[in-house]
């Protein structure tokens, strides 16, 4: 296929497209076929983004928070008039359905533009009185500078926005990374910048791999705070990068997230929920079930009506409405998911469904993409890598427990600690239960109920750092006491 065929995306730097004469292959999940270009930016490109940034970071600091929540709620009027374009891209990009961008991805993207432009709005500031020394003290807070944003490929301009947002709101410029994977609604928004009212150089947009794009974003001098969402093992790569500059850092990293479901939970619900926190987008949310605890009693009927509804559960074509999931992102990613499916049998636990048990049909124009049926396995030890890694794919694991403090300590028993679910109804014992388990987001009897105003983020491995309305507000800016003497 010849270049002029493809999509070629450009870096945004400074308000205007700027191409990048070398550029990486990003392929269509539901085919398997190179359908896209996007720059292999590296540190110069980084580098005139910053300087973009950091030009237009005085004049935008300046204006007062209802001036640029006035921008924040025109982009999302223009995002939100646009919705169906986004809603097709996302799918295309990333293999999603339209169902779950329409619903969930692009809604999102533009609420968070407004949410951010509201909340700014209505934060306060501290003050004390030393009426015994004649003091008064007060806190002020102040933009950073200029935030450096990476973003990971599973929900692409949903958490890309969710990071911008609050940045700017602040009053703080950006040099934004996409994933290498999913750029090009990133790039569409950046189309819309300066009709919202974006000055030059408030939003940059640079796109390229890790190692080199983002390498060059962490470790650049005149950038002095990094929010990152994606694995542990890049997390740790930008904390060793960034170190040297003494960087403010927030990192949404993985999870391995339990459902503990007592015998008194409502079965019909919890297994309509569960089996949505499974396998939704493919299992591709940090936030997805990838450890099912079921009391002892009631462990037989869950596993049997949890497989039938997994099998209810339709994977296919993106396009279609009737389906639930569509592809996943690559087939390196593919192969990785399935290699622990491989893993499950060789260890001698049991695939109820999905992967090896039941056959997946695809139109001729999918055969190549990269789909996967939702896959339960039960009979698998807590020390397994099934248990104990983040899979990231349509895969979870069910497996019986005795009793509450034993469920407890099997649910913290890995080394993240981003969010969980507990089904039962008694009251007590889900907030007794909550308390305990070791993860920064509990879902009681629901899942991915969320108040952007409340803290988000996770504890051990799953990361550093909140985001969310105060929380993302103080992490982008700085914040300074005053005391007068009267």
């Amino acid at each position: 296929m010849s270049k002029d065929k493809y999509l070629v995306l450009e870096n945004y730097i400074g308000g205007k497209f700027v191409p990048c004469f070398k550029l990486i292959d990003s392929f269509n999940p539901s085919t398997g076929e190179v359908y896209c270009k996007i720059p292999d930016s590296g540190p110069e490109e980084v580098d005139a983004a910053v300087r973009a940034a950091k030009e237009a970071f005085p004049d935008w600091s300046a204006k007062s928070p209802a001036e640029r929540s006035k921008v924040l709620n025109k982009l999302a009027d223009l995002i939100e008039a646009r919705l169906e374009e986004f809603v097709q891209a996302e799918s295309k990009d990333q293999g999603k359905t339209t169902t779950f961008a329409r619903n969930v991805d692009v809604p999102r993207s533009a609420y968070n533009f407004r949410f951010f432009a509201s909340s700014v709005l209505h934060h306060t500031n501290d003050c004390s009185q030393m009426d015994h020394m004649g003091c008064l003290n007060y806190t002020v807070r102040s933009p950073v500078g200029v935030a450096g944003l990476i973003s990971p490929w599973n929900l692409p301009l949903y958490l890309l926005t969710w990071k911008i947002a609050p940045a700017v709101a602040a009053g703080n410029t950006v040099v934004a990374k996409p994933s290498e994977m999913t750029s090009v609604t990133a790039w569409m928004m950046c189309r819309l910048l300066e009709e919202a009212g974006f000055p030059p150089g408030v939003i940059n947009i640079v796109f390229g791999t890790g190692p080199r794009a983002g390498d060059a974003l962490v470790s650049h001098p005149d950038v002095p705070l990094i929010s990152f969402t994606g694995s542990t093992a890049t997390a740790r790569l930008i904390t060793e990068r960034s170190a040297p500059y003494c960087k403010r850092l927030s990192l949404e990293l993985g999870g391995k997230n339990p459902a503990i479901i007592f015998a008194d939970a409502d079965m019909e619900q919890c297994i309509s929920t569960t089996v949505q926190s499974s396998f939704s987008n493919q299992g591709e949310i940090c936030l997805c079930t990838s450890r099912i605890f079921v009391e002892r009693s009631v462990y037989p009927e869950f596993l049997g009506r949890f497989v039938e509804a997994a099998r209810r559960w339709k994977t296919g074509v993106p396009s279609d409405p009737s389906n639930d999931n569509g592809a996943l992102i690559s087939k390196e990613h593919l192969q990785k998911v399935k290699g622990y499916v491989a893993l499950a049998l060789e260890e001698g636990a049991q695939v109820h469904c999905g992967e090896g048990v039941d056959k997946l049909i695809l139109p001729q124009q999918n055969a190549g993409g990269y789909f996967m049926l939702p896959t339960v396995i039960s009979g698998v030890k807590d020390s397994s890598a099934l248990m104990q890694e983040e899979i990231f794919g349509p895969v979870t694991c069910v497996t019986p427990f005795d009793e509450e403090e034993e469920v407890i300590s099997r649910a913290n028993g890995v080394r993240y600690g981003l969010s969980a679910t507990v089904w039962s109804r008694d009251v007590g014992r889900v907030h007794r239960v909550a308390r305990k388990l070791q993860a920064g987001l509990v879902w009681t009897n629901c899942w991915l109920v969320r108040d952007l105003n409340l803290p988000f983020g996770g504890m051990k491995n799953s990361g550093i750092g909140r985001e969310g309305g105060k929380d993302s507000y103080h992490f982008f800016t700085e914040v300074k006491s005053i005391t007068i003497k009267h």
